[in-house]
């Protein structure tokens, strides 16, 4: 019996999305056992902190890539949205899975859907980007830090800290609590954080037995409209401290991509798509962010880090 080390964050969540690939390549390999190595990361080590106020990129991944590097694990399973655009030398992304509905959900204490609460209502959320969004929608809304793992979060709801929280849909559905979301919220009123709803595999380039391992995994649809996604953050050079959102979607051979920057109050917000071929997605993403930075969104990103302008590539 072969046996390959999945490094994994210890959430319940991210437990549940490792054991589901460790299934998957065991039912796909019988001669192959697939263990879990629990890592502690930055991102759970701070819990007391908004995540854009402890800054730098890979909060949720920079112990699990070190793991990697060093052959204490053979592959990692990250949340798609906690993945760096830029891997360390040596590591890459293998797969990218099919992805969940990626829209975010509404978890209301007396099932009320968001745009009906009252007025001042308090919103609980970790992101910038569910923010900024929200108060565009509301402003009169009192946004509130939320951070912690998913039961952790709906008990301080269930506690009546907060009127609402607002939590990504995927990760809700896969721990099995589908029924305690109010409502989803359309892509028009919060688009998603980038590749919301995937998980990514990352493995190191040259390890030829596990790449080909977990090369079932990944999903051409979405991969497309992630890697679009993905080079449209990286090209903004966004990490969490800003509110930066993309959402590819494929019809066949077709792209499109929609992407938002705004500032945190939700006052200004900078939104546009573009369509194109599938076999394009990298340069359609260079091409919306540049798109944002010329309509705007240059002005809010440079106050808060050394961002090219839209003529710089």
């Amino acid at each position: 019996m072969k046996k390959i080390v999945i490094g994994t964050r210890g959430s319940m969540l991210a437990l549940w999305q490792a054991n589901w690939v460790k299934s998957e390549i065991e039912k796909r390999n019988p001669g192959v056992e697939a263990v879990l190595e629990k890592i502690k990361t930055t991102g759970d080590k701070i819990l007391d902190v908004p995540l854009a106020k402890v800054g730098g990129k890979g909060l949720f991944v920079k112990e699990i890539e070190e793991a990697l590097l060093s052959g204490k694990v053979d592959l990692a399973v990250n949340s798609m949205k906690d993945v760096p655009t830029i891997f360390p030398e040596g590591l890459h992304l293998r797969a990218i899975t099919e992805r969940e509905d990626p829209r975010d959900a509404v978890l209301s204490r007396n099932n009320a859907r968001l745009l009906e609460l009252p007025k001042g209502a308090k919103i609980g959320t970790s992101s910038l980007r569910r923010q900024a969004q929200l108060l565009h929608a509301r402003p009169d809304f009192e946004m509130l830090h939320l951070r912690g793992n998913l039961d952790t979060r709906m008990r301080k709801l269930s506690e009546g800290h907060f009127d609402a929280i607002i939590l990504a849909g995927a990760g809700v559905r896969r721990l099995g609590w589908a029924d305690k979301i109010t409502e989803y919220l359309p892509t028009e009123v919060s688009l998603p954080a980038i590749g919301q709803g995937a998980l990514g595999i990352e493995t190191r380039t040259d390890d030829k037995e596990i790449n080909s391992l977990v090369a079932f995994f990944d999903h051409p649809d979405t991969s497309v409209a992630v890697r679009a996604e993905r080079a449209l953050l990286k090209r903004l050079e966004g990490g969490c401290q800003v509110p930066i959102a993309a959402y590819g979607e494929v019809d066949g051979d077709t792209l499109k991509l929609t992407g938002l920057v705004a500032s945190t109050d939700g006052m200004t917000l900078i939104k546009d798509s573009v369509e194109g071929k599938r076999m394009d997605a990298e340069p359609l993403g260079v091409k919306l962010a540049v798109r944002l930075l010329d309509k705007g969104a240059w002005d809010i990103l440079k106050d808060l880090y050394d961002v090219n302008p839209p003529g710089g590539a």
